[in-house]
């Protein structure tokens, strides 16, 4: 059984999420064609407009540098493997179409660049994607998904790369070593909540960094 990282020199978990006001890391209504919700953009707009995150996704040269800039280029430094939800890998339900197979929002050239382990409930091969990105879907839940990404990361971290629920599953079991909430100042209303069922503690995460500038306050929470 996998449990809480308490070696220094171990790969970390690590968890970052654009979070509104009031609470949501996605909008209602999520879909296809609106894959973070009505609204949901309002909380990633200020990474899109970074230099950094236009770097990152190959959407080339353009945009700002400012006092954001570090939580991005932190977010991807050092990162050997992710995980996420299926929600967050696409809209499919159920058992996999394999006549006209889903494989992912971002293209044939996804940004993640190595392997991501994908949670769901029904099997399927792995996917090779162009630009060393492997989707590897996990059947046998979290502890399992994180044993596999610690192995495939070769010592580097793993990012949890959404949704909310799997990052809920993470943050209840006391796996995850750090955190960093981008409070963006907007109001969704419903959506996806990241603390739900969480009881009234951060998981032996302490609040160790704030970043404060007028589009975004970031807060860095981490294991002593």
């Amino acid at each position: 059984m996998v449990t809480a990282n308490t070696n220094s020199t171990r790969s970390k978990l690590r968890l970052r999420a654009s979070i509104s006001l009031d609470g949501y890391t996605a909008g209602p209504q999520q879909s296809k064609n609106n894959p973070l919700g009505l609204g949901g953009m309002r909380l990633h707009q200020w990474a899109f407009e970074l230099a950094a995150m236009r770097a990152m996704l190959g959407l080339g040269d353009g945009g700002i540098i400012n006092d954001s800039t570090p939580i991005i280029e932190q977010h991807f430094a050092n990162v050997g493997a992710s995980i996420m939800g299926r929600n967050m890998f696409g809209p499919v339900r159920g058992d996999w179409d394999t006549d006209t197979p889903w494989d992912g929002w971002w293209g044939d050239n996804p940004p993640f660049h190595h392997p991501v382990f994908v949670l769901t409930q029904h099997a399927r091969a792995p996917l090779n994607m162009e630009g060393g990105t492997t989707f590897y879907f996990v059947t046998d839940g979290i502890e399992s998904a994180l044993h596999q990404a610690r192995q495939a990361a070769a010592g580097k971290d793993i990012s949890i790369a959404g949704g909310a629920q799997t990052a809920q599953q993470f943050l209840r079991a006391g796996l995850v070593d750090e955190m960093t909430l981008s409070l963006v100042p907007v109001l969704l209303g419903s959506g996806e909540r990241l603390f739900v069922n969480q009881g009234d503690d951060l998981h032996g995460l302490k609040l160790v960094q704030t970043i404060a500038t007028p589009e975004v306050v970031h807060l860095k929470f981490a294991k002593p």
